[in-house]
């Protein structure tokens, strides 16, 4: 690989790991435990990763950011209290950092309405835009 080379994610590997569903079930989940800034930080990463406006490298940092999230096998174990989520939150929010220019006003209302449902309802059916 050249230096300085664009690299672009494979989409049909990373679909694999991630989808909406899939993200939905474990903000469900962790709901609770993450904490409200994690859930609003992760809904924000999502409106902007179904945002047809945002360019296919950053959304290779959000499925990454979020595939993260999903993923049972992390760095520091989410069962650890107090410090599970520390290592999912680091990655969301240098994914929000590295994509924020492509944050828009509307992303950031639709997920804290979505925060809003999951802390508030138990088991919340997850909205159209997370079925795919």
């Amino acid at each position: 690989m050249k230096r300085n080379q664009l690299i672009i994610p494979d989409t049909s590997t990373t679909a694999r790991w991630y989808s909406g569903p899939r993200l939905w079930r474990t903000l469900l989940r962790v709901a609770l435990v993450a904490g409200r800034k994690t859930l609003l930080t992760a809904l924000i990463l999502f409106y902007c990763l179904k945002d047809r406006d945002t360019p296919i490298w950053a959304r290779g940092v959000i499925v990454g950011a979020l595939g993260y999230l999903i993923l049972p096998a992390d760095l520091i174990p989410d069962i650890l209290p107090g410090a599970g989520y520390g290592d999912d939150w680091g990655a969301i929010v240098a994914a929000l950092g590295t994509v924020a220019a492509y944050i828009k006003d509307e992303h950031k209302e639709k997920a804290r309405i979505q925060v809003e449902r999951l802390l508030g309802s138990p088991n919340p059916a997850p909205p159209e835009e997370f079925h795919e």
